[in-house]
């Protein structure tokens, strides 16, 4: 769980962190009255549904038992992109001579300030999710366990606080898969692996998914051994095989050891280390590493917030049950971000809380499902997507049609020297309308919005082909799929209608 001992080392950085996310002077105000609203836990999406109501003029009490921030800002995006960006740096240093640029083979990565850069940046961030502004935009700040104890009630501490309606945002955990051996090592998740002040030599990471591939690389590029183990075949098996694939070939080329297929898996613990031993593609593996991060599996946080007492139901495995609406088996009671979700990601809970607070105080019908959520892995090249894979469309039955655009044929890319990726767009066969699509490229998270904006807002290929964007840029690539698109519409008939309009007006 997260708290106030996962900050370390104990520096100033982390100081300021926790004087802001969790301060030791805190005094919990005292309840007066009925709560519109009364969200426990201080993630993004409760952060988002409290600052949102209160903004409204709603009463709203916002609890937090440990940092608040949540996982984004102390864990997870804020820290990983951090120490990710010194690693982009290493990575551009040692690729410069690409470019005709000569650096001196004495540079080396200082990994104790890169950590410290990161620590340094995450506590300057950290005032955005501080209680002291949360408390400054009118709303209660109770740090401390609560659960429910009525059913109009919470407790936190010995303060009860009435509510009108109350929403659920603890988040979700990291949790370690029953692997043989792992519970007898020290190992790490992404709850304890920003604490490290010293390169580990050997690393050892179980799981390529996201947070897998993104750390496997990014320790690589830092100087560590990295040998990343993969129980499926390859690298990030959720996404589109073809992207997933220059993904792999950028880890190998950054050193990565990929063993993917992995099986007969265990860990034990050695004087030298933690010890791996598995079998990938027939042949074993007996490894020693320094450290090992584990990153796969996530638990909602649903311990000791009594909702059996209030008719919330919910799964140990796949957290709070709700509607579309967001709505729990208690209509009093909401639920938003990683507790409900299948989408764990910042942006997908900021928007769930945004349907909260028009469900739950202005009586309203707004959806989850109506939401289009991209998503992006921060490897290098990146990889984005939105809507649905291939894979996806044949199981829903949807026929679709699919154009592709390769960034070797982008100038942009190719005068940056990043002409390895695509931008694929689905659609619906016959149509311009866009279902999903998949970007594999250096700033992929920046491109996939403009998708999810014609997405959102029901505009196809055809609007894009006709939308200038600016030369020349790697984004230029998304409009090339609308002249691709275009181009399919001049069938023969069409083209020699024209031809004979236009020799008929010589």
């Amino acid at each position: 769980m997260l708290d106030i001992a996962a900050l370390k080392p104990p520096d100033e950085h982390n100081q300021k962190l926790a004087s802001n996310v969790h301060p030791s002077d805190w005094l919990n105000p005292t309840p007066s009255g009925r709560y519109n609203l009364v969200v426990i836990g201080a993630g993004t999406a409760g952060l988002v549904t409290a600052a949102g109501a209160a903004g409204l003029g709603a009463k709203v009490a916002l609890i937090e038992r440990h940092l608040m921030g949540g996982d984004c800002l102390n864990v997870g995006c804020v820290p990983s992109k951090g120490v990710i960006s010194a690693a982009r740096a290493a990575a551009a240093v040692r690729d410069a001579g690409k470019f005709g640029v000569s650096v001196p083979e004495e540079v080396s990565v200082d990994f104790a300030a890169v950590m410290e850069r990161m620590r340094r940046l995450r506590a300057g961030i950290a005032h955005v999710d501080s209680a002291a502004r949360f408390r400054d935009l009118g709303v209660d700040v109770f740090l401390g366990d609560g659960q429910f104890v009525g059913g109009d009630t919470v407790q936190v501490g010995d303060a009860k606080l009435k509510f009108k309606k109350a929403v659920i945002a603890t988040g979700a955990r990291a949790a370690a898969p029953p692997i043989p051996g792992l519970d007898d090592v020290d190992y790490l998740t992404n709850e304890t692996l920003f604490s490290l002040t010293e390169l580990p030599k050997r690393l050892a990471v179980i799981g390529a998914g996201p947070i897998g591939c993104e750390m496997a690389q990014t320790f690589a590029r830092l100087g560590s051994e990295v040998f990343l183990i993969e129980a499926a075949h390859g690298v990030l098996p959720r996404e589109d095989p073809e992207a997933a694939a220059i993904v792999e070939a950028s880890l190998k080329r950054d050193g990565v050891n990929l063993l993917c297929c992995g099986k007969e898996t265990r860990f034990s613990s050695t004087d030298e280390g933690i010890r791996v031993t598995l079998t990938s593609h027939e042949q074993a593996y007996d490894l020693v590493v320094d450290k090992l991060l584990v990153s796969v599996g996530r638990k909602p946080n649903v311990d000791g917030l009594r909702l059996d007492t209030v008719g919330v139901k919910y799964d140990e495995r796949k957290g709070v049950v709700v509607d579309d609406r967001l709505q729990t088996t208690n209509s009093h009671i909401f639920a938003a971000g990683d507790i409900c979700s299948k989408y764990q990601f910042t942006h997908a809970a900021d928007f769930m809380a945004r349907i909260v607070i028009q469900n739950a105080l202005f009586f309203g019908r707004a959806k989850a499902s109506a939401l289009t959520i991209p998503w992006c892995t921060y490897t290098s090249p990146e990889l984005a997507h939105v809507g649905l894979t291939e894979k996806d469309a044949k199981e829903a039955g949807l026929s679709i049609d699919t154009y592709t655009q390769s960034f070797e044929d982008v100038d942009r890319a190719i005068l940056d020297g990043e002409t390895e990726g695509f931008v694929k767009a689905h659609v619906k066969q016959g149509t311009d309308e866009i279902v999903g699509a998949t970007i594999v490229a250096s700033h992929a998270g920046d491109m996939i919005g403009e998708i999810s904006l014609a997405m959102t807002h029901g505009l196809g290929l055809k609007k894009i082909g006709s939308t200038i964007h600016p030369y020349p840029t790697q984004a230029d690539a998304i409009r090339k799929l609308g002249d691709q698109y275009n181009r399919t519409r001049l069938t023969p008939t069409v083209k020699s209608l024209m031809a004979k309009w236009l020799a008929w007006s010589r």
